[in-house]
């Protein structure tokens, strides 16, 4: 049973983009872009089959329906090309300092994209989303120290470095973000 109400990601509109909810139809373009190293360099270390791809479209999609948010897939607008994907999870990943229970936000996009402020688009508008949806004060996201445009992204957005660490033969940082209402009551 959802904690939110959401059973399927709402649509979120920014200027560019859409942020809409996994379809079947999404896995050739998806398992595309999980496909490129790039992409992967810090998510995984290693380009993703299309059966991962599957695997991920069909986590997304009960991310929704049994927690109440998961991730979107970015699409342009303009062309209604599939862009990257965006959004929180709850992974219950075995990682020291542990922060179960915190949505993990993440996002990842198309190399062609890079250097267009997709991310930021994107993150802006999950954040405003999970700042009203979310019922706890804090989220976390983890980033390869290696990723600076990722880490840019989110010291923008809030979120401070808490630790460094290893996940999956890795180094990791574990960055965590105070919600905006939360953090203007603390303050």
């Amino acid at each position: 049973m959802s904690e939110l109400p959401f059973d399927e990601a709402p649509v979120i509109e920014t200027a560019r983009l859409r942020l809409r909810h996994h379809r079947m139809d999404d896995l050739d373009a998806y398992a595309a872009l999980l496909a490129d190293p790039v992409v992967t360099r810090y998510v995984g270390g290693r380009p993703f089959t299309r059966e991962e791809a599957w695997t991920r479209i069909i986590r997304y999609i009960g991310m929704w329906k049994l927690l109440g948010y998961g991730f979107w897939i970015v699409e342009e607008r303009e062309t209604e090309r599939l862009v990257g994907a965006t959004g929180f999870h709850e992974l219950k990943r075995d990682i020291s300092p542990a922060f179960e229970g915190e949505p993990e936000a993440g996002w990842m996009f198309s190399p062609d994209v890079h250097g267009r402020g997709y991310a930021s688009e994107c993150v802006a508008a999950i954040h405003e989303w999970g700042d009203r949806n979310f019922p706890g004060s804090t989220t976390v996201c983890i980033i390869h120290p290696e990723n600076a445009a990722s880490l840019r992204v989110a010291e923008k957005f809030g979120y401070r470095e808490v630790a460094r660490t290893e996940y999956a033969d890795a180094p990791t940082v574990i960055l965590r973000r105070q919600r905006r209402s939360a953090a203007a009551a603390a303050g």
